[in-house]
């Protein structure tokens, strides 16, 4: 019971990575509310999982804010904040991207941190505590091409990570980021382009052991970075990639 008598959030929880790292965290003893854009899906998560959902859009302030104000009215407080939601845009040549999938790729990547501190980190500094986890990617790291303007996105949040941590130390706050490589979430398709076997198994040869990161894989690496055993880990952006970036 790792995170026994923790909170959390999760955004982007009712899917993919999101989804692992909730049932991880639950199993672990977190109280956890799955905060997501698919207000019914969280809704069906949450009722099977005896979590707390929340409809909420990462990109848009009010929409942050409710979720704050509704987490801490739920759960007392907030430990923990896991930035999870992401999307990407189509794997495209860089220049023939539209300025609206940029836009909406960079508010929901980037944005939602920017957002999601603002309205938690006060709270947060207010308990001498606290801890947030971005998952960002392998992409920001050893960017593919035609993902530019993703890679991009999660290049940023993986700095804002290390600015966060060595900003927040002080007051008690650690911050870390995760980088998955590709894995079986609803993103697959769009980072591929088309799901074909040809495509997975290209995708698949480079990554050096074998196979996509899972949801389990994300819940377990969270769970001990948002854990008091990893007190002393902070602005950290672990790779659980399979061996994709070395």
């Amino acid at each position: 019971m790792r995170l026994s008598g923790k909170t959390a959030i999760v955004t982007g929880g009712a899917s993919g990575f999101g989804a692992g790292i909730v049932q991880k965290f639950i199993a672990a003893g977190a109280t956890v509310m799955i905060a997501d854009i698919n207000g019914d899906a969280a809704l069906e998560m949450a009722v099977a999982t005896g979590a707390i959902a929340c409809t909420v859009d990462v990109a848009n302030s009010g929409s942050v804010k409710a979720m704050a104000d509704a987490a801490i009215a739920e759960m007392g407080h907030i430990d923990i904040l896991v930035n999870n939601a992401g999307i990407t845009h189509l794997p495209t040549p860089l220049e023939d991207v539209t300025e609206e999938e940029f836009d909406r790729v960079l508010a929901v990547n980037a944005k939602s941190v920017f957002l999601t501190a603002k309205n938690i980190v006060p709270h947060m500094k207010s308990r001498n505590t606290g801890v947030i986890l971005n998952v960002a990617s392998t992409a920001g790291v050893s960017p593919r091409p035609n993902l530019n303007w993703y890679n991009a996105s999660k290049g940023w949040m993986i700095t804002a990570t290390k600015a966060m941590a060595v900003e927040l130390a002080p007051k008690g706050i650690r911050v870390n980021a995760i980088n998955p490589v590709a894995g079986e979430t609803p993103l697959l398709k769009s980072f591929m382009g088309e799901d074909t076997p040809e495509i997975r198994a290209k995708f698949i040869a480079t990554i050096p052991i074998g196979r996509f990161s899972t949801p389990e894989d994300m819940g377990n690496a969270a769970c001990f970075l948002c854990s008091d055993e990893a007190s002393m880990i902070t602005g950290v952006a672990m790779e659980v990639d399979g061996g994709r970036c070395i």
